[in-house]
């Protein structure tokens, strides 16, 4: 049985999880967010130590730290890495950075169309990913990660296409008719 903390500090709000594997995959064992009135560096430490006081399990036990490596935020992403990366070495984890956009995707059921996923880069642009269906029931990334004008993206959505993301927040009135956006707590 593998101990996860997963750390996520790429956008605006930060979060954390405990999973732990089992024979159906990965199990959440507690999570949190991050309080959006403070810092990231301030409570993302202590909101660790909370979590792991309420699922009952010592630092130690973390086996596996995974981490998100953007895009995002730089300052979130400097800090989670930071963050991570020191946990890792005090407990003698492993430790492993994810892509933000691939993991947007990874939670969306595959369709016959393109998946987009996106974040708020600031600016009036995006970082974008695009996606298409694989055989193996996942996605293939087939645009990796980029930065994107929020209108030339909007123009390049067609009908049948599927969007998901933080970056959706404010748009989702502006994009084209025909455009599958997903379920909001899949941002």
């Amino acid at each position: 049985m593998t101990r996860i903390l997963a750390v996520e500090t790429s956008g605006r709000s930060g979060s954390i999880a405990l999973l732990e594997s089992c024979q159906e995959g990965l199990r959440t064992a507690g999570q949190a967010m991050l309080p959006a009135t403070n810092r990231t560096a301030r409570t993302l430490a202590p909101s660790s130590g909370n979590l792991l006081e309420e699922v009952d399990w010592s630092p130690q036990s973390i086996d596996l730290v995974a981490v998100a490596a953007g895009p995002g935020s730089f300052t979130g992403l400097r800090i989670g890495m930071t963050m991570a990366k020191t946990w890792a070495y005090a407990v003698g984890a492993k430790i492993l950075g994810v892509n933000t956009l691939e993991v947007l995707a990874s939670q969306v059921l595959p369709t016959t169309g393109p998946l987009y996923t996106v974040l708020d880069a600031q600016r009036e642009e995006l970082f974008a990913a695009r996606f298409e269906p694989a055989e193996s029931g996942s996605w293939d990334m087939v645009k990796p990660p980029h930065i994107i004008a929020i209108p030339a993206w909007i123009e390049s959505l067609s009908p049948g296409d599927t969007v998901t993301g933080p970056g959706l927040t404010h748009l989702e009135d502006s994009l084209p008719r025909g455009v599958d956006i997903t379920e909001q707590h899949l941002w």
